[in-house]
């Protein structure tokens, strides 16, 4: 993946909290925006560990040389193998200096890489002051939201009017090079790091689209990335709000689209939220509270224990009463995190009926813990359930109704997943693919 706070508010889906108590909830996607150096940080807490001053900090006093009587911490191989290659290790390159510092580093990145989760991992000095610089609101980039799916790089959306979206990119997308780097076995982070930089400097992307036999190479001129937040228009008896994003602002934006809505005569409604990577939790529940009675569950916060559950529920805001019949919200693969809590909760409480094609499936929770030295550990903590207690990271949402949109249909200017949707709420049977 979160509506306009402050700069550091005004990220993804993050949740994150600060050496003080309070946390902002934002929701939990470590999807980067590759905007500015932005990325859009769903569910992640940013947390500090404090340290005595007689304490060595942090994750580095685990691995000290004493005895231990816990052979699930014994670490006597570990030390084995660091003195294995100090003495034995020779360099490709005479001027390549591997400090102890190095080696400890790498040795967590590893230990945090097993645990076979894509959106955690261990953040030396130099990186964690980067992420927190691309959380902190600066985007120059190329306007587009990436993830990992099936363990490769993948365009999640690029953002409307962007450098990404000119140059052809789309929703699926695999990036398997970045500058001529290979992205195999890269994590988001690493590949948001490449991606970005300056204005009007280029990055060549190699991109493998399906259906295609070769992989093409894009050229992109990063820029100044302005987020969209949400169009209108109507089309005969049908309003269309189409949600770009959960930011700060797009609580009061979707109440004024709503208004639009009230006085334009139409009946029928369609929320488009394709390619809408997310944002802040707050404001999927907020905008789900626009189309929900009171007190129904929006989305449920699962943790490691079981019976640990936080539930997040409608305050009932609602205009008016929809149903399945007369609201359609359409989703994609670039669909994910506060778009599918929406799209979830709307269609199990009957309030809405899903078209088009599977969701991303991005439903976990990270949290942020800086360390003494100026390293980070981002760990999964929790995972986002649907009212009815279907895991959104379990392959996403289906739609009721899937209708495909093809990359010729959007060179095309074709958008028959709209077009299928306009016919079901004006009572015309539309057969699923």
């Amino acid at each position: 993946m979160v509506g306009m706070l402050d700069q550091q508010d005004n990220q993804e889906e993050t949740q994150i909290s600060s050496p003080a108590p309070r946390k902002n909830n934002l929701l939990g996607i470590f999807l980067a925006l590759v905007l500015a150096g932005g990325s859009f940080i769903t569910g992640t807490q940013v947390e500090k560990i404090n340290v005595d001053g007689n304490q060595t900090a942090g994750l580095f006093s685990f691995f000290t040389r004493e005895e231990t009587a816990d052979p699930e911490k014994d670490l006597s191989q570990f030390w084995r193998v660091w003195e294995l290659m100090d003495e034995k290790f020779v360099s490709a390159s005479s001027s390549v200096v591997i400090t102890s510092e190095d080696k400890m580093n790498g040795a967590i990145q590893g230990m945090v890489k097993a645990f076979n989760d894509p959106y955690s991992a261990f953040l030396p000095p130099v990186q964690s002051a980067a992420f927190a610089e691309d959380i902190s609101g600066n985007f120059s980039g190329v306007g587009m939201e990436i993830g990992i799916r099936d363990n490769l790089i993948t365009v999640i959306a690029p953002l409307p009017g962007t450098p990404a979206e000119k140059a052809g990119l789309l929703p699926g997308d695999i990036i398997t090079e970045i500058d001529s780097v290979t992205t195999d076995g890269m994590r988001v982070d690493e590949a948001v790091r490449l991606i970005r930089g300056e204005k009007d400097t280029e990055v060549i992307l190699s991109i493998y689209r399906e259906g295609n036999l070769e992989i093409k190479t894009y050229a992109v001129i990063r820029d100044t990335i302005d987020i969209p937040t949400i169009a209108t228009e109507k089309i005969g008896d049908v309003f269309v709000i189409r949600l770009f994003s959960f930011n700060a602002i797009s609580e009061l934006k979707t109440q004024e689209a709503l208004r639009e809505f009230a006085i334009s005569g139409a009946d029928k409604l369609i929320l488009d939220l394709r390619g809408n990577p997310g944002g802040y939790l707050q404001s999927a529940v907020a905008i789900s509270s626009f189309f929900l009675p009171t007190g129904k569950v929006v989305v449920k916060e699962s943790f490691r224990d079981n019976d640990m559950e936080k539930l997040y529920r409608s305050s009932g805001r609602a205009i008016r009463e929809f149903n399945n019949k007369d609201l359609v919200v359409l989703i994609d693969g670039g669909s994910a995190s506060a778009s599918e809590i929406m799209a979830g909760a709307l269609r199990e409480h009957n309030a809405a009926t899903l078209i088009g094609v599977n969701s991303f499936g991005k439903g976990s929770v990270q949290e942020l813990v800086s360390l003494p030295d100026g390293s980070s550990v981002k760990i999964t903590v929790a995972r986002w359930l649907t009212p009815n207690n279907v895991s959104i990271s379990d392959g996403g949402l289906d739609p009721d109704i899937i209708i495909s949109r093809t990359p010729e249909n959007r060179i095309n200017n074709q958008d028959p997943q709209q077009e299928a949707a306009l016919r079901f709420l004006r009572g015309e049977e539309v057969v699923s693919e």
